[in-house]
């Protein structure tokens, strides 16, 4: 019997408490528990107990439980508990007004249990399927991914490192029961701010490096400073995206989808990610290891660039999830 529920019954005395344990949607006392409640001789209480199953009134099996309690000797017995029904049976036998009284105050305590225990599991169970619906649009984009185009090996393996990592955070096995994915273990926020005038020389010495095209990083608007001005954005004057890991997911996923440039997007788009986390200290663990492969943030890209609009949001937790404390 699980003992880890207990309400106190104050009797009509005021000054005597007896400890009820409640399981299984009912009352549990032992014998000296009851002895106490209606005041008779252990004897008496004893006899009506044994006529209750003699008679058979009840069932022995389905109201008596057994239960480790210590003794003032400092030993474990193992004790018999009656249920609720044997309480009510006894008081009705010695015609007992704390009966009555002690069954209306059980009942009440039992539906109290009953109504929390129903709401916390309908908010359980609203949680699990909110985790759920975000695994299977998680699975779903990377179909998208997949029907998009043909992937080379390293990105292959970097869409498998993302729906691994991405179902473990998610937690869906029981032994991480009841967490949904949310945004946590973030690294607060950021001690370095990107200004559209750093990223543009950050691009330009990218392009130069790697001998791109004319094309490579030439704006075709203004979206692009407004991809690097939209993770700064406040409401009441807090960030919409209070974190480090926060705004990393959102620039990427704003450049990303913005095609701002003639060529080159996922590849400044990712540049600038990297580029961002290091700069704010969070771009390797305290291992030295990249928080984020080389491959899945490839992959990872991929996966932005062919999602729908509707699907940021998972999108954005995806990568927090991945770049964060635990990883």
């Amino acid at each position: 019997m699980n003992s880890s529920n207990i309400e106190i019954y104050q009797l009509e005395d005021g000054k005597t408490e007896i400890t009820v344990q409640l399981d299984s949607e009912t009352v549990w006392l032992n014998l000296n528990q009851i002895v106490n409640l209606f005041d008779r001789d252990k004897s008496v209480i004893s006899r009506h107990i044994s006529n209750i199953f003699k008679e058979h009134e009840l069932d022995k099996n389905s109201v008596v439980a057994k239960n480790a309690t210590t003794a003032t000797d400092g030993k474990t017995y193992q004790v018999d508990y009656y249920n609720l029904d044997v309480i009510i049976s006894v008081g009705y036998r010695i015609k007992s007004t704390r009966g009555t009284q002690f069954r209306i105050w059980a009942n009440k305590v039992l539906k109290e249990y009953l109504i929390k225990g129903y709401s916390l599991n309908e908010k359980r169970l609203e949680k699990k399927s909110k985790q759920l619906k975000e695994l299977q649009n998680s699975v779903k984009i990377l179909g998208n991914a997949l029907a998009f185009k043909a992937l080379s090996s390293d990105e292959s393996i970097g869409l498998l490192k993302i729906i691994s990592e991405y179902a473990y955070a998610l937690d869906i096995l029981d032994q991480y029961d009841y967490q949904s994915l949310e945004i946590t273990d973030t690294s607060g926020k950021e001690s370095y701010q990107l200004t559209y005038n750093e990223a543009i020389t950050q691009i330009l010495l990218a392009k130069k490096a790697h001998g791109n095209s004319d094309l490579f990083g030439r704006e075709k608007d203004n979206s692009f400073q407004s991809s690097v001005a939209t993770i700064y954005q406040t409401f009441g004057g807090i960030d919409l995206y209070p974190s480090i890991e926060e705004k990393a997911a959102n620039l990427l996923y704003f450049i990303t989808k913005n095609h701002s440039f003639s060529d080159g997007n996922k590849r400044i788009a990712a540049f600038l990610f990297l580029y961002f986390l290091e700069r704010n200290g969070i771009l390797f663990d305290k291992d030295g290891n990249k928080r984020i492969a080389d491959n899945t943030l490839v992959a990872l890209t991929l996966m932005i660039a062919v999602s729908k609009p509707e699907e940021k949001d998972t999108m954005t937790k995806v990568i927090v999830n991945l770049i964060n404390k635990k990883n």
